[in-house]
């Protein structure tokens, strides 16, 4: 018995890091979800970074970045945020090693898909048209592209312009329908 608890004990000391290490990435959450956009920087001044937050704070760029599901992370001096959200010091230790970033006296701006692989990584000021222009030279599978609606079964008529059977039970049933008037 005592065999068998040491051994049960070992194990999980041995699993528990390995079953632990991906989850404490804060990018785990976007992966399939959205894009990061990662800046890392020494000091909240560095041209990298200030060329990113003021270009978002054009409406017609934000709705750019939000259109194209974006995320903001954002690390100045191992202190880290995800779209303006306080990140602890674990998950942003986390994402400096995931990146395996090296030193560098400039700030770096790091793309990294939907798929978690790095799509662009540039030292200092990058143009934020540049970054939407990677983007929208992906694969279709990595865009998503949006598919139209279905259309409505009333427009889906034949090219002959005859109903088919279908088309006017619809009908009829629409007709059919109760009012929403109560009844006096």
């Amino acid at each position: 018995m005592l065999i068998r608890t040491l051994a049960t004990a070992i194990l999980f000391a041995a699993a528990g890091p390995l079953l632990a290490a991906p989850s404490d990435s804060p990018l785990a959450q976007d992966l399939g979800k959205s894009r990061p956009l990662i800046i890392v920087v020494d000091n909240a001044g560095d041209p990298a970074l200030v060329n990113v937050t003021k270009a978002l704070e054009d409406p017609a760029t934000k709705a750019d970045f939000t259109k194209r599901n974006m995320v903001l992370y954002t690390v100045i001096k191992a202190v880290g945020e995800r779209d303006g959200k306080y990140l602890d010091a674990q998950p942003t230790m986390a994402l400096i090693r995931e990146l395996k970033l090296g030193t560098s006296a400039q700030g770096r701006v790091i793309l990294v898909g939907k798929d978690g692989e790095k799509k662009m990584e540039h030292l200092g000021p990058v143009d934020m048209k540049e970054i939407f222009a990677t983007i929208d030279q992906m694969p279709m599978a990595e865009k998503e592209a949006v598919a139209p609606p279905p259309a409505a079964p009333e427009a889906a008529q034949p090219a002959n312009g005859k109903a088919t059977k279908a088309t006017k039970a619809g009908k009829a049933a629409k007709q059919a329908a109760p009012s929403s008037q109560p009844d006096d």
